[in-house]
């Protein structure tokens, strides 16, 4: 109220400079000292810098607290939320590889299947494989708007590393290993079957692989019984139908050879 009169009568110059400085200095002084009781107030209040749901308080009202006393409370972040999980340190070359791509995604799911898995970014990979597991630990940001995964619970990660357009996919027992490397039976026109070298990529959810080269996706593949054959020999093809049921895979768009048995 001062300040603004003196601005008046300054703007009509019947008022020295002085005085005018000395109203502007004690606005200032003013504010600061309200601002300071603002901070004084403030600390009357202990509030949560993140949004969650609050645990079991561990203290009650009249308990002596200060700077060395426990924690009061617990608060989990729910939205979004971490999901950690580990790395085998054989795997660890690949997702190196793989490492800042656009691809690279966590997904996460509960082990009963009652939700729709959600992706998430990976958010931190550590920087040391552990000693006594051979693993390295890894986080995932997921979000979790319904709420429907919990803080400590156990669910199900897959580190999806980069996305397979169009890839070739077999059931992972099709491909055998000998001394010339991985390989896969081929069906022929006339039931007989052909030794056919294979270059295999990542194993995708469920019991399927990638064939990254060696089979064309309208070719047949035998996936069990190949103990008993040789190259020419003449085998009955029976559909092949899996053990484990699957989900559709999200890392890689099938375009699988027919497979039989």
């Amino acid at each position: 109220m001062t300040l603004k009169r003196q601005e008046d009568l300054r703007a009509r110059k019947v008022i020295a400079q002085q005085d005018y400085d000395i109203a502007v200095a004690n606005a200032k002084k003013s504010q600061a000292a309200t601002e300071a009781a603002q901070v004084n107030l403030d600390f009357c209040f202990i509030k949560s810098p993140i949004n969650g749901r609050i645990g079991l308080r561990n203290v009650d009202v009249g308990n002596l607290v200060g700077p060395s006393s426990s924690t009061l409370v617990t608060i989990q972040g729910l939205d979004p939320i971490y999901s950690d999980f580990t790395v085998a340190e054989n795997d660890l070359p690949l997702v190196r590889k793989y490492l800042g791509g656009p691809n690279v995604k966590v997904e996460t799911s509960l082990a009963d299947g009652s939700i729709t898995p959600r992706v998430g970014d990976l958010y931190f990979i550590d920087h040391a494989v552990q000693p006594g597991s051979g693993t390295v630990k890894a986080r995932g940001v997921t979000p979790n708007p319904d709420r429907a995964l919990w803080p400590s619970e156990f669910v199900l990660v897959r580190l999806i590393l980069d996305t397979l357009k169009d890839a070739t996919l077999v059931p992972a027992q099709a491909v055998q290993i000998s001394q010339g490397g991985p390989f896969v039976f081929v069906v022929k026109s006339d039931n007989t079957v052909e030794l056919r070298p294979v270059t295999p990529g990542q194993r995708q959810q469920g019991d399927l692989a990638v064939i990254e080269s060696g089979v064309k996706p309208d070719e047949t593949v035998v996936v069990t019984g190949q103990l008993a054959l040789a190259p020419g020999a003449k085998i009955a093809p029976q559909p092949y139908v899996s053990q484990t049921p699957s989900t559709p895979d999200r890392t890689a768009a099938s375009k699988s050879p027919t497979s039989y048995e």
